[in-house]
């Protein structure tokens, strides 16, 4: 057998406190010594194996051993640790909302996001938007900057590649693991359990990989004022312009639930990997993982004497998520010429939910509020189809040239049922009516994607390359839907009425140029120029009736929530990026330095703004806007055992041409009826949800006790403040204070089992992370004090204790 198709096959590790061990594919055939992997971070970003010294793009790459000292267990734990991006942790309701280097221009949110196409999310090959767990895996990258050269997926800001550990042919190994905690502000227990198993079914043939987890996290937001009957009880005990309520009053309306934001979530991967030659290879992967919460991980902003840790909903809002990812990967090696990688996936997520709906239908105006006992919610559901097909050639024979060249097909299907309920209300005739509806939408839309991308490098001596990508894109968008008003007297079902929908699609270019310079074996210096590009689409709110005028004072008729032919679809937008940075190695590579500026420009930028009719909110296209910064990490090992390790980032993000009418605001603020202005975005107005400044600080020492290591380990991180939408100063908007937070861990590692202690949040640092709604959504309406404005907070301090064994 050929000592370079054993690695194609092998595992080749490579760790460091932030970096990584890779799996060597045939698509990433590349013969490393061992005593290049043995000490030096090994990455695949570029579609090779490579160390992360001779890397010339800004990656950051967290190892699974790293993971695991950090306990960082999804998606929404790694901006800690990545310069130049900020994840708004929103709970356990959604993936949360991530902003690299400040590409954003929407108003942050106190529920987090279900999907965002700025950026590529990756588990293994396959694209997807969704915060599964991170276990049993190998490394996870953050690639920052446009991919659409080397990727099937297109990407504005970046892409997130999440890499599995892959199925041993050789070996039969597994793990069992599990932990308790502990949270502050919380009166649960919680726990994790989980494992992994790895059988060689065929020896170098066949063999499956499973990995499992359980999580139940306490939750610590609860829920004081919840109705105990909707529509009879007095959501406002007290009366009209009275927050304020006897314990009489509050009995006989009210009740209470604690810790409803707590998250329960089962994970599983399950890989099957045929490999019938050496050169030939199959991984069949299936991935699963549901979440549940009874509860938003958002207080009130002391609505009604709410505290810190308490929402002042009059219901609890229950969410079921799931995700299912079917995958086959092929990777085959031909003639040692080129590698082949070809992988189709299939996946589907829903999102089902039910909100207090209360404070939007009084916003509406619409007289809900004459009757006192008034309360509504909403049920949601949504279900996202996505297949994609990615095939990708890459050289393998050597010389001075080498180059990727592939093709990309995706196809996404959206549908969305929503309602909402007004239980009990004197308008419901509840013979015919009984549920109370009150709206019902749906709405079905379609994306096809299709390109072609490719890169070449030319290797002009052995220190100094060039390489240059291209990508075609071309996709197609399709939306339907209607709404129905059923107390109005309209048909109960929107799929009994006239549908309305649109069509649009564009294609284009994307570039990519860049070139390196090893001055040594410990100095690189690298540029890139490139295009980004996000694709347009479909807006999810049900289109207008033919002929609804577009001014709504030329309206007469009933309530109207509908998008108008120009809010029903919205188009691409794009990023020319340049970006010089430098790798350096020093003193036997005890110390590293990674040093990165960027300046990007964007154009077309998708805005938020609402509807004319119903003020739901849609995406638009307008504007321009300049990002630009810095981005620094080092790591330094100043005696064997200790490792300090640090990062930094600067991100000036903000117009440089203004949107007219684009701000959504009740004016005045605060008082109701509402009357929604619209404000300009102006130049200057600083983009929305991303730090201007950031960075973390950490040290890990090793001290070893006999055969065995206990290994400490304290970080420090700091998030600057963050804007919550454009023109914050002039449209009811708030800055998000910065904060500092503290983690540490005590670990016992032997050759087989680890027990570990730590703490999160150590000095239970209170802080807003984001927030829901604007300031100009507060106050009476008609004497009843809303509750619309939400901040979305930090998990408080954390404690336990975690234990593993492998076999």
């Amino acid at each position: 057998m050929k000592q370079c198709s054993k690695i194609k096959l092998k595992l080749m590790v490579a760790t460091a406190i932030t970096g990584t061990a890779t799996v060597a594919t045939p698509a990433f055939a590349q013969e490393i010594s061992a005593a290049t992997t043995s000490d030096a971070i090994v990455v695949t970003a570029t579609r090779r194996a490579t160390t992360l010294m001779d890397t010339p793009i800004n990656i950051t790459a967290l190892s699974s051993e790293e993971l695991e000292r950090q306990q960082v267990e999804d998606i929404r734990d790694i901006a800690d640790f990545t310069p130049g991006m900020t994840v708004s942790d929103t709970g356990a309701g959604s993936t949360g909302t991530i902003v690299l280097r400040g590409l954003s221009a929407s108003d942050v949110g106190a529920g987090g996001s279900l999907y965002d196409n700025a950026m590529g999310i990756y588990l293994g090959e396959v694209p997807m938007y969704y915060d599964f767990k991170f276990i049993d895996i190998d490394r996870v990258e953050t690639l920052l900057g446009p991919q659409g050269t080397l990727y099937g997926l297109g990407t504005l800001a970046g892409a997130i590649r999440y890499i599995p550990n892959r199925p041993n042919l050789d070996r039969f190994e597994g793990e069992v693991n599990g932990g308790l905690s502990l949270k502050a502000h919380g009166d649960d227990v919680g726990f994790k359990t989980g494992g992994v198993i790895n059988v060689p079914i065929m020896r170098d043939h066949i063999a499956f990989r499973s990995a499992t987890e359980y999580t139940f996290d306490p939750g610590f937001i609860d829920y004081p004022l919840l109705v105990q009957e909707p529509g009879i009880s007095l959501p406002q005990p007290g009366g009209l312009n009275n927050p304020n309520y006897s314990p009489e009053q509050y009995d006989a309306n009210l009740y209470r639930r604690d810790n409803l934001n707590y998250e329960r979530t089962v994970t599983t991967r399950n890989q099957l990997l045929v490999a019938p030659s050496d050169d030939l290879s199959f991984n069949f992967t299936y991935a699963f993982q549901q979440t549940k919460t009874e509860g938003s991980q958002t207080n009130s902003f002391g609505v009604m004497g709410t505290g810190l840790f308490e929402n002042a909903s009059r219901f609890a809002e229950p969410v079921d998520r799931y995700a299912h990812l079917a995958s086959l990967e092929v990777n085959a090696n031909i003639a040692d010429v080129v590698d082949l990688v070809a992988t189709a996936a299939y996946t589907v997520s829903k999102f089902t939910s039910m909100t207090d709906n209360t404070d939007l239908l009084l916003d509406l105006d619409f007289g809900y509020e004459s009757y006192p006992a008034f309360a509504s919610f909403n049920d949601s559901e949504r279900v996202r189809k996505q297949h994609n097909v990615e095939v990708r050639f890459v050289s393998a024979h050597g010389g001075p040239v080498n180059w990727v060249i592939g093709g990309f097909f995706n196809k996404n299907n959206y549908q969305s049922d929503y309602s909402e309920l007004t239980p009990n209300h004197p308008w419901c005739d509840q013979a015919t009516n009984p549920e109370c509806l009150e709206y019902v939408s749906f709405i079905t839309s379609e994306v096809k994607e299709k390109a072609v991308f490719g890169e070449a490098t030319l290797q002009i001596i052995p220190q100094w390359q060039v390489t240059a990508g291209a990508r075609y894109f071309n996709y197609d968008s399709e939306i339907l839907g209607a709404s129905t008003l059923p107390l109005l007297g309209q048909p109960f079902s929107p799929y009994d009425r006239t549908a309305g929908g649109g069509e649009n699609g564009e294609d284009g270019w994307v570039w990519k140029f860049n070139t390196s310079f090893d001055v040594s074996d410990e100095l690189m210096f690298y540029g890139t120029y490139s295009k980004g590009y996000r694709i347009g689409g479909p807006n999810r709110v049900a289109p207008c009736l033919e002929g609804t005028p577009t001014d709504p004072k030329e309206y007469e008729g009933p309530q109207l929530i509908c998008a108008l032919p120009n809010e029903i679809q919205y188009a691409p937008d794009s990023t020319k990026n340049l970006e010089i940075g430098t790798r350096l190695e020093l003193f036997n590579r005890r110390l590293n330095l990674n040093l990165a500026y960027f300046h990007i420009d964007w154009e077309s930028i998708q805005l938020d703004t609402v509807t004319v009719y119903g003020g739901n909110g849609v995406t638009i296209n307008g504007g321009k806007a300049l990002s630009e910064g810095i981005e620094a990490t080092f790591q330094a090992r100043p005696i064997p055992e200790l490792s300090i390790q640090g990062s930094f980032a600067y991100v000036d993000a903000h117009l440089t041409e203004g949107v007219p009418n684009v701000i959504a605001t009740n004016s005045p603020a605060g008082t109701y009826p509402s009357a929604p202005e619209r404000t300009a975005a102006l130049p200057g107005d600083r983009l929305p949800g991303s730090a201007k400044h950031s960075g973390s600080l950490g040290a890990t020492y090793i001290l070893p006790v006999g055969d065995n290591d206990l290994v400490l380990n304290w970080t420090a991180t700091y998030r600057g403040n963050v804007v919550s939408r454009l023109g914050w100063d002039r449209a009811s908007g708030t800055v998000i204070p910065s904060y500092t937070l503290h983690r540490a861990s005590v670990a016992y590692e032997m050759d087989n089992y680890t027990f570990r202690l730590y703490a999160n949040n150590i000095f239970d640092k209170y802080a807003v992370v984001s927030t829901g709604n604007n300031l100009s959504q507060t106050g009476y309406n008609d004497g009843i004090l809303l509750r619309y404005y939400r901040q979305a907070v930090l998990n408080p301090r954390t404690v336990g204790i975690e234990a593993s064994m492998k076999f």
